[in-house]
């Protein structure tokens, strides 16, 4: 199963890096002028209209979940290099700088994630999207306190650990879904 799931992984961040990649040439790196609290915000913008259209069954505005999936892959990508560059980085960065960027918070992630799949045995397989939909929004209402406490925190992991546990909590609904299997899905 441990291939499988590093398959489906590899399939899911490579589809979401095309895209994030194909935006950062229409783009470059406007991202760089949020705060770190913004992107929690947009994350939770994403997140929050799925739970909507989950509770209302149908959905009015064309994205799909899927891609408010992606998109929230993405922004956790985007929240862990921010938290790497140094405050005196440039808004605009080389694309092949946000390459190497994407894929080394890439890798890191892959490497918790099958860490704990080890510790886990793949329970996030037998969960419903819906469950995982509520705990990416519980970790977005504690990364929320973290920032709101100045990342003072007594006991918690602080705000890295939240986006790291909601990338991949994304890519195992996108996997649950079939997105790395599709080929047709819009972007």
């Amino acid at each position: 199963m441990e291939n499988q799931t590093q398959h489906e992984y590899d399939r899911v961040i490579a589809r979401c890096r095309q895209l994030f990649l194909a935006k950062t040439h229409d783009y470059g790196t406007a991202w760089r002028i949020l705060r770190l609290p913004s992107v929690t915000d947009q994350i939770y913008i994403k997140a929050q209209r799925i739970r909507s259209i989950q509770e209302k069954g149908t959905q009015l505005v064309a994205d799909g979940v899927e891609e408010e999936f992606v998109a929230i892959i993405n922004y956790c990508i985007i929240a862990l290099m921010q938290l790497g560059l140094p405050a005196e980085a440039p808004l605009e960065l080389e694309p092949t700088a946000v390459a190497l960027a994407y894929d080394e918070q890439v890798a890191e992630n892959r490497r918790l994630l099958f860490a704990k799949n080890h510790d886990y045995g793949e329970a996030w397989r037998q969960m419903r999207i819906e469950s995982i939909t509520d705990i990416i929004l519980m970790k977005l209402h504690r990364t929320k306190q973290i920032e709101d406490l100045g990342g003072l925190t007594r006991v918690s992991e602080g705000v890295e650990a939240n986006y790291r546990d909601m990338l991949n909590y994304a890519v195992f609904v996108l996997i649950k879904m079939g997105f790395e299997e599709s080929n047709g899905a819009s972007e």
